[in-house]
């Protein structure tokens, strides 16, 4: 492969530089935690120790945001605060990372390790091209197609896109000369803007699409007894995701339209990778039957004992007892033990906010300054302050955590039909990151290939809100009243 397209097709390295210079967030946290401490009095329906606990909460929200340090460091500085301030014992500071649904995400990260490193995600996306890259959209359509299948089943945004499907993208594009500058609107700036909108619609239609919906579900039953597994997120998905795998790449071709508009030798590139490749090997055959069994299991949970943590485990013990998974392998997957220390932690947090009351308090707060409106049209205003507040956020796991449980309290003692407000509300945060080239791991992997101007990727991104918030109101309102949500 000549120079300029190994180039091309090594995925891009994940962006976690800071937001603002690191001493400057010190600053704005340390400012926020004394007014929240010393100045907003604090209501006498929350302890002193729950005070300080929102303290804390929202000082780990802001590092979030803005990057200081990594991720799971602030996460961790935080529970460790909160110990070292009286507020929590060390007993219930950890407690979460014992959650079934933390180790039902970690057995995600084993599998999706084991399907990126047998060859078998490349194998399937490299059918997907053959069968569907003979034009420009039908290469979109094929990608994105390639991600809906890894979502299924890969918890990790940025492995599915930075791993598997970003550098097959960038091969194709540089296959027809399309390179960052004068020449990537020929065909890398539409494939750029498909496979990320494309992903956004992936990360909604399932449970595994990102990291954090497992927390948003977790959230979903603490906080309004909304129970949510993967069958049951994929079925209230299902008919407002697939009008909008259809609808985004065709809206995203029309905005940005590439110059190239067949692309013959796409499906040429797969049919020789695909010989190259040859039979599918030992691993990959076993990697393919386990990813079969999971996501049947998975599926099927209502009709059989075996709880989705443990269908997760199960796929995982058989991965490693075949040794198509090696333990060094799961040792080395360092963004899912990453996900497991921030993810661990949050859910601590936002365990121990609820049992102080901190969050029925700021919905008592929220709601009363819409007395009388009703449930639909407070869900109306909340669903889009919700959505583009994501503005804000470089993080869905952010977003999710810090405005999730509270309006999701309030639409529901507003009368809101709780399982309608836990889902759309989950839905619609993973869609808000299609504002903006920051709004989620992957965003920055995707921009930093160079393809797309910071000006484009937020006029497409905000085009694309309103077609998404267009169909997963409209079908989906349709399809949630059809399975009886509302």
């Amino acid at each position: 492969m000549p120079a300029t397209a190994a180039a091309a097709a090594a995925p891009a390295r994940p962006h976690d530089a800071p937001a603002v210079p690191p001493l400057l967030s010190l600053a704005l946290i340390g400012v926020q935690s004394f007014v929240i401490l010393f100045v907003v009095p604090r209501p006498e329906s929350i302890t002193p120790a729950g005070w300080r606990l929102l303290a804390i909460f929202l000082g780990v929200i802001v590092a979030l945001m803005l990057r200081p340090i990594a991720g799971g460091a602030a996460v961790l500085i935080g529970v460790t605060i909160t110990v070292l301030g009286g507020v929590l014992p060390i007993q219930k500071a950890l407690a979460a990372y014992g959650s079934v649904t933390l180790w039902q995400v970690m057995s995600a990260f084993f599998i999706a390790r084991a399907l990126i490193n047998s060859g078998l995600a490349r194998r399937i996306a490299l059918l997907f091209v053959r069968a569907m890259g003979h034009t420009s959209l039908g290469l979109g359509y094929s990608l994105i197609a390639s991600d809906l299948v890894l979502a299924s089943a890969i918890p990790s945004n940025a492995a599915r896109v930075g791993g598997v499907i970003l550098p097959i993208t960038r091969t194709l594009a540089v296959i027809y000369r399309s390179l960052p500058g004068p020449t990537a609107a020929l065909l890398g700036t539409f494939l750029m803007l498909a496979i990320y909108q494309g992903d956004i619609v992936a990360c909604a239609m399932f449970y595994t699409g990102q990291a954090s919906n497992p927390m948003g579900a977790d959230l979903a039953r603490r906080t309004a007894a909304v129970s949510i597994n993967w069958a049951t997120w994929l079925r209230a998905a299902l008919a407002p995701a697939l009008v909008a795998v259809v609808a985004v790449p065709w809206v995203v071709y029309r905005r940005a339209p590439p110059e190239i508009r067949r692309t013959p030798e796409a499906a040429a590139m797969a049919r020789r990778e695909l010989e190259t490749m040859g039979a599918m090997r030992r691993d990959e055959r076993i990697v393919l039957a386990v990813f079969v069994l999971v996501c049947l299991l998975a599926a099927t949970t209502s009709w059989h004992p075996i709880q989705s943590t443990t269908v997760g485990l199960l796929g995982a013990g058989l991965l490693l007892a075949t040794g198509a998974l090696s333990w060094s392998d799961c040792v080395r997957e360092h963004v899912g033990w990453d996900v497991f220390v921030w993810y661990g932690g949050l859910i601590g947090l936002g365990e121990a906010l609820n049992e102080f009351g901190v969050t029925k308090v700021f919905a008592g707060w929220v709601a009363g300054h819409f007395a009388g409106w009703s449930w639909p049209a407070l869900m109306a205003g909340i669903v889009l302050i919700y959505f583009y507040t994501h503005y804000a956020f470089a993080s869905l796991t952010a977003h999710f955590i810090a405005l999730y449980a509270p309006f999701l309290a309030v639409l529901v003692a507003a009368g809101a039909p709780a399982p309608l407000a836990a889902y759309a509300l989950a839905f619609y945060t993973n869609l808000s990151a299609s504002l903006t080239h920051y709004g989620t791991v992957h965003s920055p992997i995707v921009f930093a290939a160079g393809y797309v101007s910071p000006g484009l990727w937020w006029r497409v991104g905000l085009l694309i809100s309103l077609v998404n918030l267009a169909i997963w109101t409209a079908v989906g309102l349709a399809w949630w009243k059809l399975l009886g949500l509302w």
